[in-house]
């Protein structure tokens, strides 16, 4: 029996009149890499914020190892071993890359930053100093991330997101705003990262030469429903999906 990270069943998110979800159902076995495409307000983002907790869902359920989380926060979602990267990189400008990444340890290991105990820790640098070797960062580690390019920014915020050791990840658009020179190299330098690990990973992309690459599914949304999930090479040529997704209809 397949056992699941993530069952999502029969979800519905509403705004107003404004359907950005309905009735989508989507189970994930461990150490899958699904890709989630679609056309922008296809509904994609609306689902990966519903099982990070940043949107309620208005109906449906949501299990993470069988374990309910529906209507949990974004908090105790990632406290239980979800996390995520985002569009928009969620970094302090103002610290350096290895600063950043300490700070999102100290929030993992001891769950919160204090005022009276201070986030520099021996250890925990050296595990920073590690993860940032990891993506290859190493050498941005006392630089201002004011001063980082866009592309190592998407690492640096990818990295954090491991900080938690999750059982599962969702990047949303990790090559948006990255070079065409510069993303194959990146989601090689990510998918290294994660080597050794049993981590299922959801990505939002919408890069077709990225999606037939690197996913081994990949869930096709189009107004707030799923039109297709499958292997890469029967997905992207599905009729729907060529119409209403990649555009490539006949």
């Amino acid at each position: 029996m397949t056992q699941y990270v993530l069952e999502a069943e029969n979800l519905g998110k509403t705004f107003g009149a404004l359907v950005a979800a309905e009735n989508v159902s989507l189970q994930v076995a461990a150490g899958q890499r699904v890709c989630l495409i679609g056309s922008n307000g296809a509904g994609k983002t609306t689902f990966v914020n519903m099982v990070t907790g940043y949107i309620k869902p208005s109906s449906g359920s949501i299990k993470l190892d069988g374990q309910e989380i529906t209507g949990l926060g974004p908090r105790q979602i990632a406290q239980r071993g979800v996390c995520r990267s985002f569009q928009i990189p969620q970094l302090c400008l103002e610290l350096t890359a290895a600063e950043n990444i300490l700070v999102a340890l100290t929030v993992a290991r001891r769950g919160a930053l204090s005022f009276w105990r201070g986030a520099y820790d021996a250890d925990l640098c050296d595990e920073a100093i590690a993860l940032l070797e990891r993506f290859g960062l190493a050498g941005h580690a006392e630089r201002p991330v004011s001063e980082l390019p866009g592309g190592v920014r998407k690492l640096l915020d990818i990295a954090m997101a491991l900080c938690r050791d999750p059982r599962l990840i969702l990047l949303d658009e990790p090559t948006s705003g990255v070079s065409v020179d510069e993303k194959f190299g990146m989601m090689d330098t990510v998918l290294r990262a994660m080597d050794g690990s049993d981590l299922t990973t959801l990505f939002v992309e919408h890069d077709m030469d990225i999606v037939s690459a690197y996913a081994n599914r990949v869930v096709a949304f189009y107004s707030g429903r799923i039109i297709a999930d499958g292997a890469p090479a029967e997905v992207l040529v599905d009729p729907e999906v060529k119409r209403y997704v990649t555009g490539n209809a006949k």
